[in-house]
């Protein structure tokens, strides 16, 4: 973790704590204190509490009772429920982009792919990251669904968790480019049977296949 710069500085530490769970600096289920992070990065503590209470209300951070602030942990059940709940929205999603006679919500997903594809296969796992985040928020913003986009920081908070763990046990930029292609393509058909599919080996299937790899790599005590 790094210093933060003067402008923005609750949108930086916020950034940098984030870039720490994606790298694993900070593991799902630590600590954090302020004294400690106004250190590291260099802000004031006021600075840092407002960013931990915004991280804490999209449910990044979970508050704890005379204990603080910690880092959220997804156990296998929450991982499915995060799961089932994403497959259910994107299809709200993918419906509404269908469904557009004019062809603009098409377009904005094929931007957001161009985009994707531009950096998916970097070398730096926090890029990597943000693209694959950044994907899944412009399809929800191709729908033009105003109530998706408010939903959207709850579910970028988990979302980064997941994928964090997902990372650390598998980090396999190829096939997050073969599933994500695939997604696409299904998209690009414009048919919701096979739109679904696609989300379902995309979201669920990939949950159930990351569970079991999270149980080998940190097993339980």
């Amino acid at each position: 973790m790094s210093p933060v710069a003067s402008v923005s500085r609750r949108d930086g530490v916020i950034n940098e704590i984030r870039r720490a769970v994606v790298l694993g600096t900070i593991k799902p289920g630590e600590k954090l204190t302020e004294v400690q992070l106004s250190e590291w990065l260099n802000v004031s503590r006021p600075t840092v509490r407002e960013a931990l209470n915004q991280m804490a209300q999209e449910g990044l951070l979970v508050q704890e009772p005379y204990r603080g602030l910690r880092v959220a942990t997804l156990d296998a059940a929450a991982i499915m429920d995060l799961a089932n709940t994403r497959m259910a929205l994107d299809m709200l999603a993918a419906t509404a982009i269908v469904e557009d006679d004019s062809g603009r919500r098409m377009r904005m997903v094929e931007e957001s792919w161009a985009e994707y594809s531009q950096v998916e296969m970097d070398p730096d796992p926090v890029i990597r990251h943000e693209s694959h985040v950044a994907f899944h928020r412009k399809l929800w913003a191709a729908s033009e669904n105003a109530l998706l986009l408010r939903l959207w920081p709850v579910t970028e908070a988990h979302l980064t968790i997941i994928l964090a763990q997902d990372q650390a046990a598998r980090a396999d930029p190829a096939r997050a480019h073969r599933v994500h292609e695939k997604l696409v393509d299904a998209i690009r058909t414009k048919d919701l049977e096979i739109i679904r599919k696609a989300f379902s080996e995309h979201t669920v299937r990939s949950a159930e296949e990351l569970i079991p790899l999270l149980n080998t790599e940190s097993p339980k005590e």
